[in-house]
């Protein structure tokens, strides 16, 4: 494996069960996060631990997300070590017997040391990328967010220092004890895809949805749609409009 290209693990990102199905690369680690908006975010305050979902997106090592400037959760991790975890459920794997009973998935835990984006400009030319990163050049067409909207919206910025990617993506287990039984066995594929667009009529320009709403048409993956979706913010240099 190419060291350069990789996230070196210590214990705490190190697979141990299963480990051939752990994945350090970047390649793999990156393309799961792509894939993915709704990330969990593990902390501890005051002695107490906690796991916060929340809208998230990557730029190269680094992962952001933001929410209300009130929010508790953004204050206790500023500084703080933390833990973000992203997975897909991608199957339900059925067998013979109760014990190969499994799941196909897709799954990263990245660590790393969070801190507040502070700045108006900062932070309101992250929130601009964070936009391009779903919906490629629609900064440019927004209405542009005041100083008191970005004001009220507190953001996290963490630099993965490590981050392992655990995939499953196989069928049903045959162990010898299971021969003979007539139980049905196989893999139940799961999928999460776009709905039909339902537009605000009295809101907006109407018509079809513009060009960067495209990779959201009707029937298409989830997961194939944003991880198209962050190829091209990453061809267009992650964010290059930023709205003024």
């Amino acid at each position: 494996m190419d060291q350069t290209t990789a996230y070196a693990p210590t214990d705490r990102a190190r697979v141990r069960r299963r480990p051939q199905r752990a994945h350090y690369d970047e390649a793999t680690v990156h393309a799961v996060l792509d894939a993915g908006v709704m990330a969990h975010v593990g902390y501890v305050l005051d002695g107490q631990p906690y796991v916060t979902p929340t809208a998230y997106w990557r730029e190269g090592r680094r992962l952001y997300w933001h929410g209300s400037a009130m929010s508790r959760m953004l204050d206790a991790v500023d500084g703080a070590p933390v833990c973000v975890t992203v997975s897909f459920l991608d199957g339900f794997i059925v067998g013979r017997s109760g014990f190969v009973h499994s799941l196909n998935y897709r799954s990263v835990m990245a660590f790393g040391r969070a801190r507040r984006v502070e700045g108006i400009a900062e932070r309101r030319a992250a929130l601009d990328r964070f936009i391009d990163r779903l919906y490629a050049g629609r900064p440019l067409k927004l209405r542009p967010a005041t100083d008191e909207e970005v004001a009220a919206t507190a953001m996290v910025v963490m630099d993965i220092e490590e981050a392992s990617a655990k995939i499953r993506q196989t069928g049903v287990a045959d162990l010898p004890a299971d021969t003979g039984w007539a139980a049905w066995c196989g893999v139940f594929p799961v999928e999460t895809r776009i709905g039909a667009a339902l537009p605000e009529p009295a809101m907006g320009a109407g018509g079809a949805p513009t060009l960067d709403l495209a990779p959201y048409r009707e029937g298409a993956r989830l997961d194939e749609a944003l991880a198209q979706a962050a190829r091209s913010a990453q061809a267009r240099g992650q964010g290059a409009p930023v709205s003024t």
